[in-house]
Order: C-alpha cells, then sequence, then structure tokens
C-alpha cells in the first residue's frame, strides 16, 4: 500500500517536471522567434525609410514616457477622480504592453544563443 503511493507520487512530480520543462523550452522558443521578428521589422523599417525609423522610434519613446508618466505618477487620493480616458489610456495600455514584452524578452530571450 505504501509503495503504490510512492509511486504514484513520484509520476506525479515527474509529470509535472516534465511540463514546466516543455513549458520553459516552449517559452524560450516564443521568445527567440519574437526577438528575431522584432529584429526584422527594424532591419526592414530602416532599409526602407530611414529618416521615417527615426521618427517613428521618437514617436514611441514619447508615447513610452507619457504612459510610464500617468502608471507610475502620484494619484491624489480622491475616490471620485475620473478615470483615464483619450491619450493617457492609449499610452498606459501601449506602457504595460511594452513592459510586458520586455519582461518576457528579459527572462526568456537571454539564453537562447540566437
Amino acid at each position: 500500500m505504501g509503495a503504490q503511493r510512492v509511486a504514484k507520487s513520484i509520476g506525479k512530480h515527474l509529470g509535472e517536471f516534465v511540463m514546466e520543462a516543455v513549458g520553459e523550452l516552449l517559452l524560450g522558443f516564443l521568445a527567440c522567434i519574437l526577438l528575431g521578428g522584432l529584429t526584422f521589422v527594424a532591419y526592414l523599417s530602416w532599409a526602407t525609410n530611414p529618416r521615417l525609423t527615426v521618427a517613428g522610434t521618437a514617436l514611441a519613446g514619447i508615447a513610452l514616457a507619457h504612459g510610464a508618466w500617468v502608471t507610475l505618477r502620484r494619484r491624489p487620493k480622491d475616490p471620485e477622480s475620473a478615470p483615464q480616458r483619450g491619450v493617457a489610456a492609449i499610452t498606459t495600455g501601449f506602457f504595460a504592453l511594452t513592459s510586458g514584452v520586455i519582461l518576457f524578452l528579459a527572462f526568456y530571450a537571454t539564453g537562447c544563443n540566437c
């Protein structure tokens, strides 16, 4: 009876280990593909029109800076403050998406030998 419980426990932990290894491998693969795709898009953009690439990068930087400022600034403790609207909501979403992609690439693309 005890041996069955031990065997079941070992099987459970082994299955969990295999699933985690496959998940890590898949996330690393997706990170390498994302990094390669972003690099390819940057290359194509620069090859097509360098001035437009610099202007787009500057615009994206301004949007990121505004989104970070809106997200991280100290808000008044007024419970009736209006929700974010318009440009603030867009730049906040852009900042959140970009931050998430950067964190994902920092964790998973650093070991992809690509």
